[in-house]
């Protein structure tokens, strides 16, 4: 049973490894493992393999940056001779990146059955890229694994048909609770010159309706700024974040300190004991979630809704004014402890290997059959007729 997997970007990464953990478990099971090079240089990818212990890639397609459509259309182009070559059985992508889409496409065009992890989600703002990438591999795909009850809905609601759609829980948490203890030996502490009882913020923003329009960007660290002079805030910057904040002049005040890119095993560690986290990510929200750590969304909507009913995140906006009356609120004591939702275990990766390995191999066994059945019916057409005049034997 040949599989590829296909990886291009961070929050890709952390959804691959248990995947891979899990076809280590079969005998049966040659797994591929192709990254597109969506992300490729040493903070944004190479550390994340590290840390996550995820072995070399088998095949790079080493795409880098572009825009959406130049970069969606050249993993197209260099996915499709790598497809034709291995002849896999299924082809695996996860989440909502140009990577998930693009690969799920040429996929799809050849005939290859597409399995999506992390399907159904939705924020139902089709002016997030990402959006469109949901919805387009949602509806080429032929496995949908979900994350949680909405995402259920609303593929059946969009006319997917149950018997694709798969409930296994969240590879997300499986990463974050399989490497827990590792990241508690994490130095990022120290090398930051936080104390262990220290409180802090940690701030992450990358989104494009974040960062690329001034207005929203001066806005956003407006909030910031005002927030550094009630706790103390750690930002780690992200690449595109650092040049928006360059281009448009926007600085952070001394309560801020802005940090390079960090690896996931010390981002988890300072989310662990982080008194609070504000984000625009849509992994971070389910992290703090499992971490039981107040988050608050700075965006208008979230395509994890699971967050906000049962785990400890809200949604502030961009709205200065709302986000410091939240910010003082949790400081205050008034935070939502939350509770994990039903199969955020740790095992959904697992889960997902046993369903996609129980269902090809009923596949094969129906097209073996077929096939046999096939061959039964054009040997008899090919038998000679008894000559005339035969005589039956009693």
């Amino acid at each position: 049973m040949r599989m590829l997997l296909v990886a291009g970007a961070r929050p890709n990464f952390v959804k691959i490894a248990p995947l891979l953990r899990a076809v280590a478990a079969y005998h049966d099971i040659e797994a591929t493992l192709v990254h597109s090079g969506q992300h490729y240089d040493e903070r944004m990818s190479e550390a994340f393999f590290r840390d996550l212990e995820i072995p070399p890639p088998d095949l790079n397609l080493n795409v880098g940056s572009a825009s959406h459509a130049v970069q969606t259309a050249e993993v197209m182009k260099r996915f499709e001779p790598v497809l034709l070559a291995y002849a896999p059985d299924v082809v695996v992508v996860a989440g909502d990146v140009n990577s998930t889409l693009a690969c799920a496409l040429t996929a799809a065009k050849l005939g290859v059955p597409v399995a999506h992890v992390e399907a159904g989600l939705r924020s139902f703002d089709r002016t997030m890229p990402e959006e469109i990438n949901r919805v387009l591999t949602d509806h080429v795909s032929d496995f949908l694994f979900t994350t949680e009850p909405s995402a259920q809905r609303n593929l059946r609601r969009e006319g997917v048909a149950r018997d694709k759609i798969f409930a296994v829980g969240n590879v997300m948490a499986d990463s974050l609770l399989g490497f827990l203890d590792k990241a508690s030996r994490s130095d990022i502490l120290s090398r930051l010159q936080l104390g262990d009882a220290e409180p802090y913020a940690l701030v992450t923003l990358h989104r494009p309706a974040s960062v690329d329009e001034a207005a929203s960007l001066h806005r956003l660290l407006a909030a910031i700024n005002a927030m550094s002079r009630l706790i103390r805030v750690i930002f780690p910057v992200h690449p595109r974040t650092s040049q928006q904040m360059e281009k448009h002049g926007v600085a952070v005040e001394a309560g801020v300190r802005l940090v390079e890119p960090l690896g996931y095993l010390d981002f988890l560690r300072l989310m662990t004991k982080a008194r609070l986290v504000l984000t625009d990510s849509g992994g971070v929200q389910e992290e703090t979630t499992v971490l039981r750590v107040p988050c608050l969304t700075l965006r208008q909507n979230t395509e994890r809704p699971i967050t906000l009913s049962l785990g400890t995140n809200r949604l502030v906006g961009s709205d200065a004014r709302r986000i410091l009356r939240q910010v003082r609120a949790i400081l205050a004591g008034h935070e939502r402890r939350g509770r994990i939702p039903r199969l955020w275990d740790g095992r959904a990766g697992e889960r997902i290997i046993a369903i996609l390995h129980r269902e090809l191999s009923a596949a094969a066994g129906r097209r073996k059959n077929s096939a046999l059945e096939t061959t039964v019916r054009e040997t008899e057409i090919a038998m000679p007729s008894p000559a005339a005049g035969a005589v039956a034997s009693r």
